[in-house]
């Protein structure tokens, strides 16, 4: 098309293209609006000899389905105001080879957030460590007092919501309640396994 030009229907290209951002435009806020409103687990908490379960809630964060689905919305949204600015422009000033540019934009533009939403959902299915420090303050919370992490491994288990197993190791370490406090408060760590060992 940039090669050779089309004649376009201005006539029934641009009502339809109008048409489809607005739908699109609807599509997407009422995604946005559901992907951001969050779920929670209700409180749950059990121990037993040394390990420790804690669940508590969290909402707002993404859900990686609904995400695709409004990414999707939305770069149809994109491509439907592309073709919308493309057409006005063939109309006003004559130039053919504006469209097809335009549809050449839109896919590289849905393309590099296609590339970024499938990194994100490849870190869940890897069982990556989560972004966002989650990490680090568990191992900040747990050895302020000399304590020694011997193993730990967090991972997502669905939006907002992490999981921990935290092993450590000290002459003197103090009962699991106490890491459990510790551990309590960091938004986003709903499960919590605690292991400790007594070293010499």
């Amino acid at each position: 098309r940039l090669m050779h030009p089309l004649p376009i229907a201005f006539e029934q290209a641009i009502p339809v293209a109008i048409l489809g951002l607005i739908v699109n435009i609807v599509s997407a806020w009422l995604l946005h609006g559901h992907d951001h409103g969050g779920h929670g687990h209700g409180a749950h908490d059990h121990a037993h000899e040394d390990h420790h379960h804690h669940h508590h809630d969290h909402g707002g964060h993404h859900d990686f389905n609904l995400r695709a689905a409004y990414v999707h919305v939305a770069a149809d949204a994109l491509v439907s105001l592309l073709a919308i600015g493309g057409l006005l422009v063939v109309r006003q000033f004559g130039w053919l080879w504006v469209d097809p540019l335009m549809g050449l934009v839109g896919a590289l533009v849905i393309a590099q957030w296609s590339v970024q939403l499938m990194r994100q959902a490849g870190g869940v299915l890897l069982d990556m460590e989560p972004r966002g420090g989650l990490a680090d303050a568990i191992r900040w919370q747990v050895t302020r007092n000399g304590e020694r992490i011997t193993d730990l491994h967090v991972w997502r288990l669905g939006p907002g919501h992490h999981a921990a197993i935290v092993c450590l190791a000290g002459a003197a370490p103090k009962p699991v309640q106490y890491y459990r406090s510790q551990l309590a408060g960091l938004p986003g760590l709903s499960h919590v396994t605690v292991e400790i060992e007594v070293t010499a």
